[in-house]
């Protein structure tokens, strides 16, 4: 079956966490990677076909445990890189931010002029509201940056790019 239709697979999710952006939030770890960037913190996270299949089932689950939990912030999604499958992630996405309300962070090794020439990646755009955008560099490393791990990746605004109005 090739890549574009098999299901996104999950690999951890972390109910409560203040490592993967601004606040408490609930974290969506997908499998799948296209980039295998040298030294990824999180290689086991390469392989699409790891993880278990997110369902409908699932995804109503995911939105009860959000909406149930008044402490959280935000949602954030990453990986592996969540827009690797951008068709599958944008329904994905439409559905938590239609359902919970919450904002959204997306960590993609995909930079923001990537996403913006491939329309399906551009639709996810529409549901997230900041963009950790860019591959690790190792040579870039840079412990002292919040939220990203090497200096050429940056933190997006989207609404404030005004994309979708």
């Amino acid at each position: 079956m090739p890549l574009e239709m098999t299901p996104l697979r999950i690999l951890r999710i972390y109910p409560e966490t203040i490592s993967d952006g601004y606040g408490i939030r609930y974290a969506i770890y997908f499998a799948g990677c296209a980039h295998r960037c040298p030294g990824c913190h999180n290689p086991q996270s390469h392989d699409p076909l790891q993880g278990t299949v997110l369902t409908d089932a699932w995804t109503e689950r995911i939105c009860a445990e959000i909406r149930s939990n008044p402490l959280l912030d935000g949602i954030t999604v990453s990986g592996g890189d969540p827009l690797l499958r951008p068709e599958a992630m944008e329904r994905f996405l439409r559905q938590i931010k239609e359902r919970t309300r919450q904002n959204i962070w997306c960590y993609t090794g995909y930079t923001l002029e990537e996403c913006l020439a491939d329309p399906a990646r551009r639709a996810c755009l529409r549901w997230i509201d900041t963009l950790v955008e860019g591959r690790y560099v190792a040579a870039l490393r840079d412990p002292t940056l919040r939220f990203r791990g090497s200096s050429n990746q940056r933190l997006i605004d989207i609404a404030a790019l005004h994309l979708f109005d």
